[in-house]
């Protein structure tokens, strides 16, 4: 199969992307791939890296209010279109696919218009403005929650199948998880994290509440505070505390993030859609502080989702601080059963096929 995949800005629409390729690779190892982004994303960075060819078109997002900028974003978007069409025409493509961002405005709408079958894949409840454009001409629209199928109600075809993230989370090692942390196998781990480049608010708040992690006996937590604030965290906390506690890893980045989420008894985390579809794959229970500053506070329905379904406590940012993330971390922490059926509702949730189910949607309309 001759696949095109295009998806940019963020990890979070980039490495679904990844995941369906190397699904489509695992079934068909004579697969082909071109992945089209922009010069000025992650994508530029990270799909070389995984070692599939790509190229760049000009593109920016739409502002919401009116703007002169925005007229020059709609001669981008043709600009785009064209650009989109050439490299379309010499690869030759199966099908393509779109997993979100606005790259992939122009490469999906030039597919359309060329008769090639399309997929785009949402990751949010509420979906973003590329998608909804883009939904009016793709073959299939594939989607991460259950239940917001009918966000999509002007697509010819809409179906459920999570977030491929899931399929590479799913069978991650915990052994080497606990191997990473120095800990013996089995031991309760609570991470806290803010997303790859940390988030402050969640920062400021476990802060507060170092001088009581103590009372967490035999239970060890794991802080990423992003690289950005590794530095200064540490110097806090050895300023306010003169020790570290024994119980406590803290860490820029971990690079074998999955590894670690398959240790992992409880995280506090933001409330990214890819970032939930490895915690619900796993069937962790979370804390989960949604960002503010995200467009359309996608992140927020997302973690109402999660809490309606039980899997889940929420935090807004604006109440969050050191006493209030204790009590949320003891009240599954401390009850036994609280944990188990958070777990059973999160794995419940979770959906390690979502690239098989994605790929088989692939191979139906390359078939059609």
């Amino acid at each position: 199969m001759r696949v095109v995949l295009s998806g940019g800005g963020t990890g979070g629409h980039i490495y679904p992307a990844v995941a369906i390729a190397r699904q489509c690779m695992e079934e068909q190892p004579d697969s082909q791939f071109l992945y089209i982004g922009t010069s000025k994303g992650l994508e530029k960075d990270i799909i070389p890296k995984e070692g599939f060819p790509f190229e760049a078109i000009e593109i920016t997002g739409f502002r919401r209010k009116l703007s002169m900028e925005n007229v020059k974003t709609v001669m981008r978007f043709f600009k785009g279109v064209t650009r989109s069409k050439e490299l379309l025409k010499q690869f030759k493509p199966d099908i393509v696919i779109g997993t979100g961002g606005y790259v992939c405005g122009p490469v999906v709408y030039a597919a359309t218009k060329l008769g090639i079958p399309t997929l785009i894949h949402e990751q949010n409840v509420i979906p973003g403005l590329t998608n909804k454009f883009l939904s009016r001409y793709v073959s299939s629209v594939a989607v991460s929650f259950k239940g917001s199928e009918s966000n999509f109600s002007s697509a010819r075809h809409v179906l459920y199948t999570g977030n491929p993230r899931a399929t590479v989370v799913a069978s991650a090692n915990a052994q080497r998880g606990f191997a990473t942390l120095g800990l013996p196998a089995g031991t309760p781990v609570v991470v806290i994290v803010g997303g790859s480049r940390g988030a402050k608010a969640i920062n400021e708040a476990f802060n507060q509440m170092l001088p009581d992690l103590n009372r967490f006996k035999g239970t060890h937590f794991v802080y990423i505070t992003g690289e950005a604030h590794y530095e200064s965290a540490i110097a806090h906390m050895k300023q306010s505390l003169g020790t570290l506690p024994s119980n406590l890893h803290v860490l820029p980045f971990v690079y074998n993030m999955p590894e670690v989420l398959a240790a992992t008894k409880c995280i506090v985390s933001r409330a990214g859609a890819s970032f939930l579809a490895e915690i619900t794959s796993l069937g962790i229970p979370s804390i989960l502080i949604p960002s503010p500053h995200v467009t359309n506070n996608h992140q927020e329905a997302n973690a109402r989702w999660m809490v309606k379904e039980n899997a889940a406590e929420l935090i807004l940012e604006k109440d969050l601080n050191g006493q209030s993330l204790l009590k949320a971390i003891a009240e599954i922490i401390d009850d036994p059963v609280q944990e188990d059926r958070m777990s059973q509702a999160s794995r419940r949730l979770g959906q390690p096929d979502s690239a098989q189910l994605i790929l088989n949607e692939m191979k139906r309309l390359v078939r059609a």
